[in-house]
């Protein structure tokens, strides 16, 4: 099995995976995606979109999202470096809704967000990130929750000298994000 583990976190939606490594004299081979393993351990999606980002360290992306039916689930894994991520509930009525999931990510693991959460991570070292995606990119359908809504109040681990995008910081709060998220989705 090329996985060791499959850990259902706080919010049960979201799946922290961890992939095995292996290792000879050439250097090292990884499955990061098996249909029959990921459809035994309840994720049961397929992915149309792969994407791949850099960012330097103090970097925070998100927290983005597509509404219906243009809704993204997402697999993400960090290639090199060290990233925290981020997946709030934007679904309204879940016993989550504006709660948050952080995990720091690093090669050998993946982190499985379903659709109907928001999505962000900051880069904890200049970091490459992988996402697979469930449907494509569609900027009609592209919405966004403010990084640091006073509502939702992520920890982020860097504090000083943050770096967003223009996009990410007109983004606005949870409460006046625009959702079509129910529970359950």
């Amino acid at each position: 099995m090329p996985f060791k583990s499959f850990k259902r976190l706080n919010i049960p939606d979201i799946v922290l995976i961890e992939y095995e490594s292996f290792n000879d004299s050439r250097g090292f081979f990884s499955e990061l995606y098996k249909k029959t393993d990921f459809l035994a351990n309840g994720i049961t999606y397929d992915y149309v979109q792969v994407n791949l980002s850099y960012s330097k360290k103090g970097v925070v992306r998100g927290l983005h999202y597509q509404l219906k039916p243009m809704e993204q689930g997402k697999l993400v894994y960090v290639v090199s470096g060290k990233v925290y991520d981020v997946a709030v509930d934007i679904r309204h009525g879940s016993p989550w809704f504006s709660k948050y999931v952080g995990v720091v990510l690093k090669p050998g693991y993946a982190l499985w967000i379903p659709p109907g959460f928001a999505h962000g991570f900051q880069a904890l070292e200049d970091s490459y990130f992988l996402y697979l995606v469930t449907k494509e990119y569609s900027p009609h359908h592209e919405r966004c929750v403010r990084w640091n809504d006073q509502e939702v109040r992520i920890d982020w681990p860097i504090k000083e000298n943050v770096i967003v995008s223009e996009k990410d910081s007109k983004c606005p709060p949870l409460k006046y994000a625009e959702t079509n998220f129910g529970f359950p989705l």
